[in-house]
């Protein structure tokens, strides 16, 4: 955490400093962070504002138009030399796969949306590796739709907004972590796409008296979302954003 690596190089410099009560209050403070992150405590408080309210699978009224938006969670060189879904991605691909289906078996016209570049620089984009994956598990390609530019999830939604307003989507379902979900549900709106997010994994703290590496992790994980809705309305309220989509528009 780099809160916690700040504070302690803080208190060294204030000890070579002799500012040694100052210095005791940063190292203190560094000490107890670590606690209470290593203990869980901290990613607990964290995780349940942030995923608490995608909890709960929602159950989907099928439009005659639906697009099912899978964001991609990586890819990586495999032993053989052939790119494939990171770890992460497999949850995503799943819960994307099973909504593809229930969608089919309502009788309605489903599109299931890639979105993802090469962030990577494996050489191949996440929505072709992806999409691949899919058509293997029984997706038909010609339901596919493909977004292989965006980086991040700013253009996950900036570039996935004209492919399904292209489609003409009715319904948009929104498929990526729990933890990921309010972000992400955040950027699609501004872009003018109201979408039901549904979760893929969900992401659980690891509660033990001894410090677990894991429960690091995860607070490093639920601290960039925090850090990217915050960055969002920031740069709204400076006008940095680009101009936000009516939900209603074309």
């Amino acid at each position: 955490m780099d809160v916690l690596i700040v504070l302690v190089l803080l208190g060294v410099a204030l000890r070579v400093l002799r500012r040694r009560r100052t210095a005791a209050v940063a190292l203190g403070l560094a000490v107890l962070l670590f606690l209470v992150t290593g203990w869980g405590l901290l990613p607990a408080c964290l995780l349940q504002s942030l995923q608490g309210p995608y909890a709960r699978r929602p159950a989907i009224a099928w439009a005659p138009r639906n697009a099912i938006v899978l964001l991609g969670a990586g890819a990586q060189r495999a032993a053989d030399g052939t790119v494939e879904p990171g770890e992460p991605a497999h949850s995503r691909l799943n819960e994307a796969l099973a909504l593809y289906r229930e969608c089919k078996a309502s009788g309605m016209d489903c599109r299931l949306e890639v979105s993802g570049g090469d962030a990577r620089h494996t050489g191949e984009s996440e929505a072709a590796v992806y999409a691949a994956v899919l058509e293997r598990m029984g997706v038909a390609g010609a339901d596919l739709l493909l977004e292989p530019r965006s980086m991040n999830t700013w253009q996950n939604a900036q570039f996935s907004a004209p492919l399904l307003h292209g489609y003409g989507a009715q319904r948009v379902v929104l498929v990526s972590s729990a933890m990921h979900l309010r972000r992400a549900s955040l950027y699609f709106a501004h872009f003018g796409i109201a979408a039901t997010p549904v979760r893929s994994d969900w992401a659980k703290e690891r509660m033990d008296w001894w410090p677990q590496s894991w429960n690091f992790a995860v607070t490093d994980l639920a601290l960039h979302e925090y850090v990217g809705v915050l960055r969002y309305h920031v740069y709204n309220a400076l006008g940095w954003n680009v101009q936000a989509t009516d939900p209603g528009a074309p």
